[in-house]
C-alpha cells in the first residue's frame, strides 16, 4: 500500500466516490478487505485487477479512474458550500454502517449543521411524486408536527410528498434533510431548485454522488437505502404498488428500522402500496404524535384517542343505564324502565327524577319519555334504533 497522511486518505475516498457507483457491494468489499489506498492504486493501474468483476466491468472502472480528479471535485464542492464526510469522521452517522458493504464511500454535505447529531433524531417521510391533495396535506402536516417536536424530517427533495414534507418542516422553523440522487451542487428536480437551496440554508442537503453528477433511475433506487439507514423510521404517505418509496420502506424493514404508513381511501391506487405495507409489518400512523410514540424515547406517548365528551358521558353509570332503557319513540312506565336497566323500580324512579332535573326525560302521568333534546343526544339524531 502507498503511504500518506489523513489528507491522502480523504483524496482517495473522493476519488473512489467518483469511480465506484453508490451501493456497489463489490466495491464496498474491496475497500473493507484491501483498504482505500490500495483499491485506488489498483484502479489507477498500479497492480492486478481486483477480484469479483469481469474484464469488461474492470475496464469500465479503469476508464472512469483515468478521468477522475478528486482535488477538482473538492474544489467544485467547496465553491458550492459543500464538504465531504467520510466514515470515521466526527460528523459521520454511525447508523449508515448498518448497510455493510453497501455503505456509502462518503457523503457530500451542504449546510452548516452537523449531520451525525441531526441523524440521531430523524424520521424519513416519503411517498408519491404525483400525490393527491390529501397526500400533500398529510405529508406537510407530518413534517410540521415532527419539526415542532424536535425531530429532523428526512426526504428526497422530489415533487409531491417529499417536497410537502420538507416545506412542512421548514414552515415550522424546524430541521430537514434532503438526500439527493445527484451532485449536491445540481439540485434536482430543477423545479425544486429554490426549495433545495432553502433546505441547504436552513437544514442539510446530502448525497453520495460527486459534484456535477446527474440522477438516473438506478441512482434514485440506491439513494433510498441511505434515507432508510440514516433515520430511526420511515413513514410512507401515498404510494402505488411500484412506488420507489416502497423501496425505502423495505430497506428500513431489512435494517430493523420502524416502518409506518398513512392510510388512504381503499379505492385509491396511490394508497395501494401503503395498504400493502400495512397488511404486513408496517404500523399505521395518522399524525406526528403517533410517529414519535413509535420512534421516540420511552414516555413520548401519543395522546389517547377518543371521541368528543358528550353530556351523557358525565352521568353516573347507573343513571346512564336508566337513560338507555327508555324507548326513543314512546312513553314507558317505571317498571318497564327498571327491567331494561336491570335495577329495582324504586331505584329507576330515583334516577328518572335525577334525569328530569337535567333535562333528559319528562313525565307524562305514570309514564316517562325522553325529551326531544335528549333524543338527539342519546340517539345521535337518528331516531329509534
Amino acid at each position: 500500500m502507498s503511504g500518506g497522511g489523513p489528507d491522502d486518505e480523504l483524496i482517495e475516498r473522493v476519488f473512489l466516490a467518483r469511480v465506484i457507483e453508490p451501493g456497489d457491494e463489490v466495491g464496498g468489499r474491496w475497500i473493507r478487505e484491501w483498504g482505500v489506498r490500495e483499491v485506488a492504486s489498483r484502479l489507477r493501474g498500479g497492480g492486478e485487477p481486483l477480484p469479483g468483476v469481469g474484464e469488461k466491468r474492470w475496464g469500465g472502472l479503469r476508464a472512469r479512474a483515468l478521468v477522475a480528479d478528486a482535488r477538482f471535485d473538492l474544489e467544485v464542492a467547496g465553491e458550492a458550500g459543500a464538504r465531504f464526510v467520510a466514515p470515521g469522521d466526527a460528523e459521520w452517522p454511525g447508523q449508515l454502517d448498518d448497510l455493510g458493504d453497501a455503505r456509502p464511500i462518503g457523503l457530500w454535505v451542504r449546510g452548516r449543521a452537523g449531520l451525525r447529531m441531526w441523524a440521531l433524531r430523524s424520521v424519513a417521510v416519503v411517498g408519491a411524486r404525483a400525490c393527491t391533495e390529501y397526500g400533500a396535506h398529510m405529508a406537510a402536516t407530518l413534517g410540521t408536527g415532527l419539526a415542532e417536536r424536535g425531530w429532523v424530517v428526512v426526504s428526497g427533495g422530489a415533487y409531491g410528498v417529499d417536497g410537502a414534507a420538507h416545506r412542512g418542516a421548514l414552515g415550522a422553523g424546524g430541521a430537514t434533510v434532503a438526500v439527493l440522487a445527484c451532485g449536491v451542487d445540481r439540485p434536482y428536480p430543477r423545479g425544486h431548485a429554490q426549495l433545495i437551496t432553502r433546505i441547504a440554508e436552513q437544514g442539510l442537503v446530502i448525497g453520495e454522488l460527486p459534484p456535477g453528477d446527474h440522477p438516473t433511475p438506478s441512482r434514485f433506487v440506491l439513494r433510498n437505502r441511505v434515507i432508510a439507514a440514516l433515520t430511526r423510521g420511515t413513514v410512507v404517505v401515498e404510494a402505488a404498488h411500484r412506488s420507489g418509496s416502497l423501496v425505502t420502506a423495505r430497506a428500513a424493514q431489512r435494517l430493523g428500522r420502524h416502518t409506518m404508513g398513512v392510510p388512504g381511501p381503499a379505492t385509491s391506487s396511490l394508497s395501494a402500496g401503503v395498504h400493502e405495507l400495512l397488511r404486513g409489518d408496517a404500523t399505521l400512523v395518522t399524525d406526528a404524535a403517533e410517529v414519535v410514540e413509535l420512534v421516540g424515547d420511552m414516555g413520548e406517548l401519543a395522546p389517547d384517542r377518543r371521541g368528543p365528551v358528550l353530556p351523557r358521558d358525565l352521568l353516573d353509570p347507573a343513571a346512564r343505564r336508566v337513560l338507555a332503557a327508555l324507548p326513543g319513540w314512546r312513553e314507558a312506565d317505571a317498571a318497564e324502565i327498571a327491567r331494561g336497566a336491570q335495577t329495582t323500580r324504586d331505584d329507576a324512579i330515583a334516577r328518572l327524577y335525577e334525569l328530569r332535573s337535567l333535562g333528559y326525560v319528562e313525565r307524562h302521568g305514570d309514564g316517562w319519555k325522553l325529551t326531544r333534546q335528549a333524543m338527539i343526544s342519546v340517539r345521535g339524531g337518528r331516531g329509534p334504533c
